[in-house]
């Protein structure tokens, strides 16, 4: 993977040229949210990956926790710490209600995929150990749909706190895919007293690497990642350090999307272009 973009496997090639050769009409994307979880190890600091089910899309590879806005997350009422549905609309180009949507979706697919709540009692404090029996017991109601993240957090007296989340960047699948996502990326310390549970019945193994350490085992062929976890492993690995990964996100525009294009051009050596 270089400035130039990264080779594209010969049965994406194949898939996006049958696309092509007939008329395929893109699938509308749907709107996405992923965290990267990070802690320090020592003077550098890790990342959460979880290794998606085979039987999912995009099954066997490593990925951040994260999944799609439910329609829950754009209807909910909650106490709100840190910016305003309306300062994240600015940040991420996105109407207020979208934004809340976004940013609900992301704090709640890591509750349910890493069993990390990004909440507290009030807007300067963080809930401690989340992994007991009762949380467990809710944390299964979310995913089951049984309750909404909004009446979790209302019954447990919590408040969101928003200003844990720092906006990243955002992706968008390419066009011959037959299933789309548009998806919002964030950086997340993992909170003082939590940790995270393998609980995602969408994963099938997780792991705490340092960044640079993961995306040498991508490339050596170790671990399956898709492009936009590789790139985004290389960015924040080129941050240097927990407070370098936070001024990077703090001068980024997480909402300009990056959508990778197949360049044909040249047969021998089709490559995917970032644009």
């Amino acid at each position: 993977m270089t400035i130039d973009g990264f080779a594209a496997p010969p049965a994406l090639v194949e898939h996006a040229r049958r696309f092509r050769a007939e008329g395929g009409v893109p699938a509308v994307p749907r709107v996405a949210a992923t965290v990267l979880l990070l802690r320090p190890a020592g003077a550098d600091f890790e990342v959460y990956l979880i290794r998606r089910v085979a039987a999912m899309t995009f099954g066997g590879m490593y990925a951040f926790p994260g999944g799609g806005v439910d329609r829950s997350d754009s209807q909910a009422h909650l106490d709100w710490a840190g910016p305003t549905p309306a300062g994240w609309g600015e940040r991420l180009h996105l109407d207020p209600a979208a934004a809340q949507a976004v940013v609900c979706a992301a704090a709640r697919e890591v509750f349910e995929e890493a069993g990390v709540l990004l909440a507290g009692p009030d807007g300067g404090t963080v809930v401690g150990d989340v992994s007991g029996d009762d949380w467990e017991a809710a944390r299964q109601d979310l995913v089951a749909r049984r309750t909404g993240f909004a009446d979790l957090l209302a019954g447990k007296g919590l408040t969101l706190r928003s200003d844990l989340l720092l906006p990243w960047s955002r992706w968008i699948t390419p066009e011959f895919e037959p299933r789309r996502f548009d998806t919002y990326f964030f950086v997340a310390l993992l909170p003082e007293g939590q940790r995270t549970r393998d609980v995602s019945g969408e994963a099938d193994h997780t792991l705490w690497l340092r960044p640079a350490d993961a995306l040498a085992r991508a490339e050596a062929g170790e671990l399956t990642m898709l492009p936009p976890t590789m790139v985004t492993l290389g960015e924040v690995a080129a941050a240097g350090d927990l407070a370098g990964v936070a001024r990077a996100a703090d001068g980024r525009d997480p909402g300009i999307p990056v959508t990778p294009h197949l360049d044909l051009s040249d047969a021998e050596a089709p490559r995917f272009r970032l644009s």
